[in-house]
This record gives structure tokens, sequence and C-alpha cells, in this order.
């Protein structure tokens, strides 16, 4: 039997009943680390955009795009929970005398960054 272009380029077929269906796989997908602000952009990318969503998709342009935003979204965390844990003054000093209220000031900071990433 001769063999089809996708079997001559190294694809390979498995069969499923009376059928054989070729093994595709989306390899950018497995390159990419997808956090929680990507899986938050796909999400609104399928709800409001869905024609968007489907052309990165099928351009491979999808996860790149999404593991630049979670990259961008995460050092955008990083900074604002720097910057505004020094303007509320919590510090080391503060950790070390008393570690409740600094876990409790922390997690309010955290909070804010994430409303304003979301906004």
């Amino acid at each position: 039997m001769e063999q089809t272009l996708f079997e001559q380029n190294g694809g390979t077929y498995t069969q499923q009943g009376d059928y054989m269906l070729p093994d595709i796989k989306l390899l950018e997908q497995l390159e990419y680390e997808i956090g929680v602000w990507g899986q938050r952009r796909i999400r609104y990318l399928k709800e409001h955009h869905c024609v968007l969503y489907y052309n990165m998709l099928t351009q491979c342009k999808l996860y790149p795009h999404l593991a630049d935003i979670e990259q961008q979204a995460q050092n955008m965390f990083d900074r604002l929970v720097d910057e505004l844990s020094e303007q509320e003054g919590i510090t080391e000093q503060l950790k070390a005398e008393n570690q409740m209220l600094w876990v409790q000031r922390m997690n309010n900071i955290r909070n804010q960054a994430m409303e304003i990433i979301y906004i």
C-alpha cells in the first residue's frame, strides 16, 4: 500500500474501530507554562472574542500569546506587591516581631495587587 503524504512526512495513524485516525498533537501547547493569568485570558477570549480565539489557535499564536500575558501579569503582580508593601511600611522587622499581623497585611496587599491586574 502506498504511503500517504502525511506518512511520508513522519506522521502516524491509530486505528479506532474501522477508522485510521492521524496522531496529531499541538506541540506548541506543551512548550509553554500557562498559569492563572494565562487561564483567565483564555477564558476571556473564549467567552468574549471567539473568532480571535479560534484564529489565534489555528495560526499557532495562542499559546505564545498566553505565555506572554502570563509573564507580563506575573511581573506586574510582583512589582505591585513590592511597591504596596513598601508604601504600607511592611518590613522584615514586622515579620520577626508579629508574624500574624505581617501575614494579614501581606495577604491584603496581594489581594489589592490581584484586583489591580484584573482591571
